[in-house]
């Protein structure tokens, strides 16, 4: 078989280094990818070039595509490959629309009457900062549409509130029309990923990412500092089983009796609240850095999941108990201004330590460069996180840093009891 991989961040490095491991699969490409994902045979095309992608495939013979980022689900990508007949494992675009458009999701949740923060949503900022001055802080500030898992604010202050607002109406975060103005839930987040066909859903193990891009939870909000699975400070088995009765059934079967089924990966992140889980957001596609975590505990092949899901059967899937810990490697100034170009040696990390590439590029005289605000995910699996996590640091502790930055308290929360 040949199988293609759609995107060229850590999350699809992670996709490609595990199909890589099926027999069964001759050659896994990647679309762009990037230099360091030696398992795939990568080809320059965009992962917003939809047509030239669909053209690629049928020219190669491509059994199976499998889409990493939201950005071509939402353009309609699953749309365009099931219209040429070929093979693929996604939303299409009006399902991906939950993760395309907050405004969208808030009133698809009212409508499937699952948890979530009580909102409001705007198209003029004036309105906006007057609702916020009424309601006071803390509240969360969210652009509508894709923000590259950035675009919200947790603020502290009404001034915060403000800028955020200005912020989101400006461009910052893309061209934005409307911002959903929430309350500030109060509990630990967590995120419950799911395999999705119409009305069968699987769930996946739990994961928790890093938002903030500083130790102790401080700093601007990122696309994900760094996670780890299992979380062992929780009943599991009760969260998981909470959140697929109260949130993932309810919101696939609205969906599909609006006409609108999912297909793909469905991607839940969760605030526990002394209530039970609240939806922060959903996501029309696997988690990033999550997927970096989650598919070391994957025991069954991705196609094994995948092919019987989608001809109408329940897979079983397997997941290992092992504990795993990744750690992003960002490049210094980010989330704001990544500074980029710095060499990226890493033959100085721990040979026990994955790298998956997540912002990497060819530079001078063959060497990897920094290419992109998020650079590295090292992931460490391990049989109880504590030698997971030290396995983890150990390996990144001859790493240059210069130019570079990452989190030291990854799994922290893992070690206290909730």
């Amino acid at each position: 078989m040949k199988v293609l991989v759609v995107g060229k961040g850590g999350r699809e490095h992670a996709l490609v280094w595990k199909l890589a491991q099926d027999v069964r699969i001759e050659t896994v490409y990647a679309a762009p990818g990037n230099i360091g994902m030696t398992e795939a045979v990568c080809v320059p095309i965009r992962e917003d070039a939809i047509e030239e992608l669909v053209q690629f495939a049928r020219d190669e013979q491509i059994d199976w595509t499998i889409v990493g980022p939201e950005g071509p689900l939402v353009l309609g990508i699953v749309n365009a490959f099931q219209a040429a007949g070929l093979q693929i494992f996604g939303p299409s675009r009006e399902a991906a629309a939950i993760e395309g458009s907050k405004q969208f999701a808030k009133a698809l949740m009212d409508r499937a009457g699952i948890p979530t923060a009580d909102h409001a949503v705007f198209t003029s900022a004036a309105e906006a900062i007057a609702y916020i001055r009424r309601q006071g802080a803390p509240i969360v500030v969210k652009a509508d549409g894709l923000a590259a898992g950035k675009g919200v604010t947790v603020a502290t202050t009404i001034e915060q509130a403000v800028q955020a607002i200005d912020e989101i109406f400006a461009g910052d975060f893309g061209q934005q029309s409307s911002v959903v103005i929430e309350e500030c839930l109060v509990g630990e987040e967590c995120s419950l990923m799911a395999f999705v066909h119409e009305e069968t859903v699987i769930p996946m193990v739990l994961s928790q990412d890093h938002k903030r891009a500083f130790d102790g939870d401080t700093g601007p909000n990122t696309g994900g500092m760094g996670a780890y699975s299992p979380l062992p400070q929780f009943d599991e088995a009760a969260v998981t089983e909470e959140a697929m009765q109260r949130v993932l059934r309810p919101l696939v079967e609205q969906m599909a009796s609006e006409g609108i089924p999912f297909t793909g990966f469905l991607y839940a992140g969760l605030m526990l609240t002394s209530r039970g889980p609240s939806v922060i957001e959903f996501n029309a596609r696997f988690g990033d850095p999550e997927t970096e975590v989650i598919l070391p505990r994957l025991e069954t092949e991705l196609l094994d999941v995948i092919i019987p899901l989608m001809q109408g059967n329940i897979p079983e899937v397997l997941w290992s108990d092992d504990a795993v810990v990744g750690v992003v490697v960002a490049a210094n100034g980010y989330p704001e201004q990544p500074v980029t170009g710095h060499p990226v040696q890493t033959s100085t990390i721990g040979s026990d330590v994955l790298i998956f590439h997540a912002g990497t590029a060819a530079g001078d005289e063959e060497k990897i460069v920094s290419a992109g605000g998020r650079v590295l995910v090292c992931v460490a699996k391990a049989k109880d996180m504590q030698q997971a996590v030290a396995t983890v640091y150990n390996g990144l502790d001859s790493f240059d840093r210069t130019g570079f930055f990452y989190r030291t308290d990854i799994a922290k929360k893992a070690f206290r009891t909730t």
